[in-house]
């Protein structure tokens, strides 16, 4: 059985945990090493229980807790070659433990295989990833300003989609942000929009995807109810149907599963 859920998701802290069988990893740790180590005892984990954690990109939101973790753990970190760098950096004491990865390369983890994929944030080498597994396809996908075509084509039709929606333009743009933030959101290396998920979420829908996970919402910019309502919507204009949820901000998404689905390229 393959399951992937967040552990937490938005500004103030992302995390998810993916697993495959007996297979588990972390991408992100955007939250304190305690509320890591709890979700971890809520599910009857322990992080030695975790075959890597798997960090997108540098910023605090999904790194927060790493310094501590890697004070106490050993967990193998994998990252791009830039996202490895900063962390070498900042973080005292982590090269040992890094593992990089070229954006493109395919790391394995038991039965499940993980792509990393380039993402356009305003850092070097952001990555989202993908994996692979007998039950299926899983995608993740955050902080992007827009969607690199090799990032598209992997993703699309994965089975289950974790899917970045984080603002609504109108919602941004009226808001309280000075304009350079805004400008910064809005651009080719900020944030996907509710109408940009939307826009992909029918595009990987037709192409075989069958579960979204609306994920990294604004707390000021955006609300579940239209993130929903906006993808939902274009959805069923383009005469398509998914399991369409929104990622909680501060607590764990219920485990979206595989079990028994052909895998698809």
């Amino acid at each position: 059985m393959t399951t992937i859920r967040t552990l937490a998701s938005g500004s103030s802290g992302n995390a998810a945990l993916f697993s495959r069988g007996e297979t588990h990893l972390l991408i992100d740790m955007g939250v304190s090493c305690r509320r890591i180590c709890q979700s971890l005892r809520a599910l009857g984990l322990t992080p030695e229980s975790l075959d890597g954690v798997f960090i997108t990109h540098e910023h605090g939101d999904h790194i927060g807790g790493l310094a501590t973790y890697i004070k106490k753990y050993r967990t193998p970190i994998y990252c791009t070659p830039a996202v490895s760098r900063q962390l070498s950096y900042r973080l005292a004491g982590i090269e040992p433990l890094l593992r990089p990865v070229e954006p493109g390369e395919r790391v394995s983890f038991g039965e499940a295989e993980m792509d990393v994929l380039p993402t356009s944030h305003d850092c070097r080498d952001s990555a989202a990833c993908h994996f692979r597994t007998p039950e299926g396809r899983v995608g993740y996908l955050t902080d992007t300003g827009y969607i690199p075509e090799e990032t598209g084509e992997r993703l699309l039709g994965a089975d289950v989609l974790v899917l970045e929606s984080n603002h609504d333009r109108d919602m941004l743009l009226a808001g309280p942000y000075p304009y350079p933030l805004k400008k910064r959101i809005l651009g080719t290396e900020g944030h996907l929009s509710n109408d940009a998920a939307a826009e992909f979420a029918v595009e990987s829908v037709r192409a075989g995807t069958r579960t979204i996970l609306l994920a990294h919402l604004s707390a000021e910019n955006n609300t579940p109810e239209l993130a929903l309502l906006t993808v939902g919507n274009a959805l069923r204009a383009a005469g398509l149907t998914a399991e369409l949820s929104v990622a909680p901000r501060g607590a764990m998404s219920g485990a979206l599963t595989l079990e028994g689905a052909v895998c698809r390229e």
